[in-house]
Formats: structure tokens, C-alpha cells, sequence
């Protein structure tokens, strides 16, 4: 069973916020159609084939790894088998970075993930939300401008595409095809 995890914040304040990239990423992917459960403070949905989990944790961005820790042991799932995408300042809007493992380059959330699994060997996809010019919590809790909600619908498409490639080629190929 694989898992595939967006990051993000609950609430209605936070939706459409540059820290919730994740969040979008996997309602884009499986559509507003999809009926979510309550399991673990996790919002999970579970593929017909019962093969992949789709969580988005529910314990605000910097206590996410608490509960992919509780779904990974509860659903036996490796390590390997586990896929984070989460906003990146590192990157402008635009740009996806694919990596296998690392550190959690100054991302808390990223940061707590690695400590609840006590493992850097974490598959992600960074997705890009460029640097703040002022208060970093404000930007990363920032809603996204019309110009950026373009780059944003097209950045959410390619994610989407990652998504879908994930679950069907092998991890090196899937970095040399996006990256």
C-alpha cells in the first residue's frame, strides 16, 4: 500500500493559502467529488483498489508528522511507500521539485515528519511558492493573487500528473521526467 500525503492547514481561513499547496494537490487529484473520512486528526480517502491512502493531516502543518505517524503503523505502510508534497520557499511559483530523501531545509512541518518517523528517507514533491519580500507567516498563510492563481492552476495540473505517474513508474524515472 502506498500513502500519498499533501500538507496544510485545516480551516476555512487557511483554504487557498500558499502553505495549503498540498491540500490542493490532492483535492485536484481525486476532485471535489470525493467523500473524505475522519481517522487519526486525518482527512484520508482509500483508492477502490485499496493499494493507495490519500491523507491530508488535520493537525496544522507543523504536527503533520504525528499523524502520518499513526496512519503508516496502522496501515503497515514502508517508508518507501510514502509520498509528502508540501510548499517550498526555496522555489518560485512555477516550479516542482522532486526528491527521494534530504533534509527538511528549514520546513517545519517537513521538519516534524522526519522526527515522528525518525527517517530522512522520505519521498516528496516540493512545489514552489517563492520567497517573501516580508513577514514569512504572513506569506506562507497569504492567499495567492490572480496573477499567481494562474501559475498556481498550471503548477496543480503538473502535480497532478506527478501524482498519477508516481503510482505507476519506478521513482528514478519519475524524477527524470519532472525535475
Amino acid at each position: 500500500m502506498k500513502m500519498i500525503v499533501g500538507l496544510g492547514n485545516p480551516g476555512d481561513e487557511y483554504c487557498n493559502t500558499r502553505h495549503n499547496v498540498g491540500f490542493m494537490a490532492i483535492d485536484r487529484y481525486l476532485s471535489e467529488n470525493v467523500n473524505y473520512k475522519i481517522k487519526f486528526n486525518g482527512e484520508y480517502f482509500v483508492d477502490s483498489n485499496n493499494d493507495v491512502i490519500f491523507l491530508k493531516p488535520l493537525s496544522f502543518m507543523n504536527l503533520s508528522g504525528e499523524v502520518i505517524k499513526k496512519f503508516k503503523s496502522y496501515y503497515k505502510i514502508d517508508i518507501a511507500d510514502i509520498l509528502i508534497i508540501y510548499d517550498d520557499m526555496a522555489f518560485e511559483l512555477g516550479n516542482v521539485k522532486i526528491k527521494p530523501d534530504g533534509s527538511a531545509g528549514g520546513h517545519n512541518g517537513f521538519k516534524n515528519i522526519i522526527d515522528n518517523l525518525n527517517n530522512s528517507n522520505i519521498k516528496r514533491v516540493r512545489v514552489g511558492i517563492g520567497k517573501p519580500n516580508y513577514d514569512m507567516k504572513d506569506y506562507v498563510l497569504g492567499k495567492f493573487s490572480p496573477d499567481e492563481k494562474v501559475i498556481l492552476d498550471e503548477v496543480l495540473n503538473k502535480v497532478v500528473n506527478i501524482i498519477g505517474d508516481y503510482l505507476r513508474i519506478d521513482f528514478d524515472k519519475l524524477m527524470n521526467k519532472y525535475n
